[in-house]
C-alpha cells in the first residue's frame, strides 16, 4: 500500500502521524452554542475541529470571530482548529456577508493566528485564493482548497483536475468530496484519490457524501485520504459517522489492512 502524505500543522504531523485523522464539526450559531458542542466533543478526542463559520451568526464581525476562535482553542485542550466558510454553492448556508468581507474575515483569522487551518473553496476568485494563500503561509497556517459537489460525482478527468488545482494553486492539502448516485461512484471517488495519491505531492482528504459514501470516509485512508470526518455532537454534511463508531470501526479496518 503507497504511503498516505499526513497533514502538516506548524510542520508536525496532524494527529501525530494516525491515519486518518478524524475532523469533527462545530455548527453553533453563537458562541456559547459552539463552546458546548467543544465541552462535548473534547472527551471524544478528536485530531482537529472544523469551525463551520458559516453557521455563526456574527460572521460579519471578524474581532467576534478572532475572539471565538480563540475561546474554541483555549476550550480544545491543545486539539487544532479548522477556521471553514462553506460556500452556499458547495453545501454551505447562507450569510450576510459578501466574498471581499470572507476574504477579510480569514485575513485577519490568519493574522491573529487563532486557527491553525484555513479552507477555501477552488472555486473562487483566483486572486482571492492567492492573497489567503500568501497570507497563511506568512502565519504558518495550513491551507486547505477545495472542492464540493452535492449532487452528483463527477467524471474521472474532473476529479484528477481538481487534486491537481489545489497543487498547483499551491494549497498544504487538496479536498475533494462528492455525492455518489450508486455504488460505482464511491469506487469512482476512491480510484481518484489513488492516482491523486501518486499524481501530486500534498496531502489528501476525500470522501464520497451520502449512505453508501460513508463507506468511503472508512476506507479512503487506505487509498490515500489522509483525513476522515466524523460527528462529535452534530453534522455538517451527509453521511457523516458518530466518532465512536467511526474509531471503532476503523481499528478493525487498520487491523485488517496493517496488521498492526
Amino acid at each position: 500500500m503507497n504511503q498516505v502524505k499526513p497533514i502538516l500543522v506548524q510542520g508536525q504531523p496532524l494527529g501525530g502521524g494516525a491515519l486518518p485523522v478524524i475532523i469533527t464539526p462545530l455548527v453553533g450559531a453563537t458562541r456559547e452554542a459552539i463552546l458546548d458542542e467543544v465541552a462535548a466533543i473534547v472527551p471524544k478526542a478528536p485530531d482537529l475541529l472544523e469551525w463551520r463559520v458559516d453557521f455563526f451568526a456574527a460572521i460579519g464581525d471578524a474581532q467576534a470571530v478572532i475572539a471565538t476562535a480563540q475561546a474554541i482553542r483555549q476550550a480544545a485542550g491543545g486539539i487544532p482548529v479548522l477556521l471553514t466558510r462553506r460556500n452556499v454553492s458547495e453545501g454551505g448556508v447562507p450569510i450576510a456577508i459578501v466574498e471581499q468581507e470572507v476574504v477579510a474575515m480569514y485575513v485577519a483569522a490568519c493574522e491573529a493566528r487563532c486557527v491553525e487551518l484555513i479552507d477555501y473553496e477552488l472555486s473562487n476568485a483566483p486572486a482571492d485564493l492567492k492573497k489567503l494563500r500568501d497570507v497563511s503561509a506568512a502565519n504558518g497556517v495550513t491551507m486547505i482548497m477545495s472542492y464540493h459537489n452535492f449532487k452528483m460525482t463527477p467524471d474521472a478527468a474532473t476529479l484528477d483536475s481538481k487534486f491537481a488545482a489545489a497543487e498547483k494553486l499551491g494549497a498544504d492539502v487538496a479536498k475533494v468530496a462528492v455525492m455518489p448516485q450508486n455504488e460505482q461512484d464511491v469506487l469512482a471517488l476512491l480510484a481518484a484519490t489513488d492516482r491523486a495519491r501518486q499524481a501530486i505531492g500534498i496531502p489528501l482528504i476525500s470522501m464520497s457524501m451520502g449512505g453508501v459514501g460513508s463507506l468511503s470516509r472508512i476506507m479512503g485512508w487506505v487509498y490515500g485520504s489522509a483525513a476522515t470526518f466524523a460527528v462529535g455532537k452534530s453534522s455538517s454534511a451527509p453521511g457523516q459517522i458518530a466518532i465512536e463508531d467511526l474509531r471503532a470501526v476503523l481499528a478493525v479496518v487498520r487491523r485488517a489492512v496493517t496488521g498492526a
